[in-house]
């Protein structure tokens, strides 16, 4: 393995890589959305070359936070399986599941894609809840920006289920519309290798990471989220060069969104 990323860096300080791509490549992306149509409000399939991922919506009813009484609520969760990588264990969550849940709902909140006060069934008493739940099928690298694009996609194509005020419950066979949705932000990352940027880096391109920044943007190209991973630093204008590189790399997402 040392050998394998000492050839990593060597290579990506020569403007290689071990599949040929470029450095700034993504591999094949694909989104299929409404992949569990029976028992989720929303969901998505997401493959980024091997990587692949599925996020389902959810919602209840619950009591909103006493600060936000007329709000709904986020959960977001990440299921890492062992089947899906050998580093993955099962039992209580894993740092890498923590942070993959955090990173995705960061983007979501910060970005105020969802529209909170439109969740709330009466103010102070019951609120919808959404639950974001990923679940990894498969690592290969790169599950940042395929499990944020996932969430997202599960939510434009989702669908809000209406309130029964007999029940007091929610009526899952029947929607109230659209999840209600303000914003439509988009992740992806950058990582550096040696003193190279690199963008959707593998599992075994992974192994050679020293750092690594995760972008969130609006539509208007706004970052509303950012996310700094790895032991190694990165400069003042690493930083930039990866903000704006950012850019054009979630255009493609946004057009896959689109169709």
């Amino acid at each position: 393995m040392k050998l394998n990323t000492k050839t990593i860096k060597e290579m990506a300080s020569n403007g290689e890589r071990l599949d040929d791509r470029e450095l700034d490549e993504y591999r094949k992306v694909e989104v299929e959305t409404d992949y569990i149509p029976t028992t989720a409000q929303g969901s998505a399939r997401v493959k980024i070359g091997e990587t692949d991922v599925i996020v389902g919506i959810s919602f209840d009813v619950e009591s909103p936070y006493d600060d936000r009484p007329n709000a709904g609520t986020i959960v977001t969760n990440a299921e890492l399986a062992p089947m899906a990588d050998r580093e993955f264990e099962s039992g209580p969550p894993q740092e890498a599941g923590v942070e993959l849940a955090r990173v995705v709902d960061r983007g979501i909140r910060e970005s105020e894609a969802l529209d909170l006060e439109s969740l709330c069934i009466e103010e102070g008493e019951k609120v919808y809840a959404t639950f974001i739940d990923v679940h990894v099928l498969n690592n290969d690298g790169n599950l940042l920006d395929a499990s944020a694009l996932a969430a997202i996609a599960a939510l434009t194509s989702g669908y809000l289920p209406a309130y029964d005020e007999e029940e007091d419950d929610l009526n899952y066979d029947e929607s109230a519309g659209d999840i209600p949705m303000t914003k439509i932000p988009v992740t992806a990352t950058g990582r550096k290798i040696g003193d190279t940027i690199l963008w959707d880096t593998t599992s075994e391109e992974e192994e050679a990471l020293g750092a690594r920044l995760t972008v969130t943007l609006t539509e208007e190209d706004q970052v509303v989220a950012m996310q700094k991973g790895g032991r190694e630093p990165l400069t003042q204008e690493e930083i930039y060069e990866i903000m704006e590189d950012a850019k054009n790399q979630t255009q493609q997402f946004r057009e896959l969104l689109e169709e």
